[in-house]
This record gives C-alpha cells, sequence and structure tokens, in this order.
C-alpha cells in the first residue's frame, strides 16, 4: 500500500486522533482540525474515515506476514526460529505501539472490508500456528493445544506496548525480557 505524502500525513494524524478518542469517538471533523483544514478538503485525499483504518489495519498486518515470511524461509533450529519470531512480530509491534494498539482493538469496525480483514487474521494465526506446531514437534516438546499457544503468544506479543512506555527502555531489553517470559511460560523447566 503506497501512501501519498498528504495521505502520509493524514494518516499520522488519524493515529494519534483514533489513539485518543477511539475510532469511534473520531470524527473527520476532528481529524480536519487536527491537521487545519476544512473538513471537505480531507475527501480530496481520503474517501472515508473507514478508509484510515484500512490503512492502518492492512498496513500493519502486511509488515506482520512480511516478518513472518522472513521467519519461515530462515533455515535454523527449531529453538531458534522461535526466538526469531518473537523477535520479528516483536519488532513491528515496537516500532509501531500507537498503530499496534488500534489496530488490535479498532479492527472490528471495519465494514465494507471487515470479512477480508478477519480472514487474513485466520491466516496468519494459522501460519504462526503451524510454526509452533513444527517446532514443538522438532523439538519433542509436549504441546497440548497448539491454538491455545498460538493465541497466547499473539495476545503477549501484540499487547507488549502496555508493558512499557516509549524510550524507558531500549527496544532491545523489552524483546529480551518479553521473549524470556514466553520461552519460560511454554517451555516450564525444559532447557531454552
Amino acid at each position: 500500500m503506497e501512501l501519498k505524502e498528504k495521505q502520509r500525513k493524514i494518516l499520522d494524524e488519524a493515529v494519534q486522533l483514533f489513539k485518543e478518542k477511539g475510532y469511534m469517538g473520531s470524527s473527520v471533523r476532528d481529524l480536519a482540525t487536527q491537521l487545519n483544514i476544512k473538513a471537505a478538503s480531507l475527501y480530496a485525499h481520503i474517501r472515508s474515515k473507514e478508509e484510515i483504518l484500512e490503512w492502518i489495519c492492512f498496513g500493519i498486518a502486511q509488515d506482520f506476514f512480511v516478518e513472518l515470511q522472513e521467519v519461515l524461509n530462515t533455515d535454523i533450529n527449531p529453538k531458534d526460529k522461535l526466538n526469531l519470531f518473537i523477535d520479528k512480530h516483536l519488532s513491528v509491534v515496537l516500532k509501531n505501539p500507537d498503530v499496534t494498539h488500534i489496530y488490535s482493538n479498532e479492527w472490528k469496525h471495519l465494514e465494507d472490508r471487515l470479512p477480508e480483514f478477519v480472514e487474513l487474521r485466520k491466516k496468519y494465526q494459522q501460519e504462526v500456528e503451524q510454526l509452533i506446531s513444527a517446532i514443538y514437534e522438532a523439538e519433542n516438546w509436549e504441546l497440548k493445544s497448539s491454538v491455545f499457544t498460538t493465541r497466547f503468544i499473539l495476545h503477549t506479543l501484540n499487547n507488549s506496548y502496555f508493558w512499557f512506555k516509549k524510550n524507558t527502555e531500549s527496544t532491545t531489553e523489552i524483546t529480551d525480557e518479553i521473549r524470556n517470559k514466553i520461552l519460560f511460560g511454554l517451555l516450564g523447566n525444559q532447557k531454552r
């Protein structure tokens, strides 16, 4: 998804507005005020407020898929692959905490493209589930529920931005802490 310069500026302002007021609590008029232009002028650059939500949700979903594909294409041992997946997914989340917040909480307000987005989320979850299952199988670890384990990991990673204030710790420290908590929780006393 390639946005023009003005659309990028609109998107950046919308992210802040949606984060502050929520998608449903924000209006095109609010966005225009933030941009210091008339609401009617916005429609020269966007079709609707929903289009901006589409840019946010589908844009970060694409980022997640790109990073997942890199993990899947890497030929490393299973434990390192799990570590790499955690690092890659977290890198998207921590680079885009406000966008991730909107992606995680506001996607339900997509109207026209909601079925498409739901399928995209399912596809991502299924691909991560296959990755997790393959790692567990290769390491002979017991996996009682691949669905639960995958949802647990994704929920933890997607909501990690809540735990850390921006610029209080380095991304590396945050990633290491979350990775250690996830792996300890998943593997228990098994060697990591």
